[in-house]
């Protein structure tokens, strides 16, 4: 079996964003577990229109070129994991935005996330956790909560997320988890495909 191909999904377009530091720290982190690869995607390169299709592309094909591209893009990937901001005790409206823009894409997926924020952006996962379900992707246990505390240590320059050693053993848990799901997950699509091949033939 070839390596899980995940996606790190920057969730955030601002250009003050934080998202940076944390996706930048865990792509590094990343590449030193062999059992799977890892892609950045950044919302900035889909810049998606606010939804306004007829339907969820579950039922009626998307219209927009950059949503098509988009649910492309997602297609590709055995798994994801997105850098979650937390605004008024939600995610962010850009990254809801990108999930509502696909949906067999999602699917029979694993998801893991790296919030930031007053919580660790612990209120936003758990809302994104149950975005995710919907999507019928397979949510995992462990995620890095990146505390208002470290974060401002690191904004104002006197450390770097790589020397907080309790977010470096939580991304081990996070990428552990990945590795499982995304092998487990793939098996079984694959399965799947070979089945529905079967039945057309």
């Amino acid at each position: 079996m070839s390596k899980p191909k995940i996606a790190l999904v920057i969730g955030s377009t601002r250009a003050n964003r934080f998202a940076d530091k944390p996706a930048e720290w865990f792509a590094k982190l990343a590449k030193e577990n062999s059992d799977i690869e890892i892609e950045v995607v950044d919302l900035r390169d889909f810049p998606l229109p606010f939804f306004d299709e007829v339907s969820s592309s579950l039922y009626v094909p998307s219209k927009s070129e950059v949503a098509q591209r988009w649910q492309k893009k997602v297609a590709s990937f055995d798994g994801f994991i997105f850098t979650a901001a937390e605004y008024s005790r939600g995610p962010t409206g850009v990254l809801k935005n990108a999930l509502d823009y696909a949906y067999s894409e999602w699917n029979k997926k694993p998801v893991g996330f790296v919030g930031y924020g007053g919580v660790g952006g612990a209120r936003a996962i758990e809302q994104l956790r149950l975005h995710a379900v919907e999507l019928q992707m397979a949510p995992v246990r462990n995620a890095v909560h990146i505390v208002w505390a470290d974060m401002a240590q690191v904004m104002n320059g006197s450390k770097k997320l790589e020397e907080f050693e309790h977010l470096n053993q939580a991304a081990k848990g996070l990428l552990n988890d990945m590795s499982w799901w995304s092998k487990a997950l793939k098996t079984a699509r694959d399965a799947d495909a070979r089945a529905e091949e079967a039945r057309a033939a």
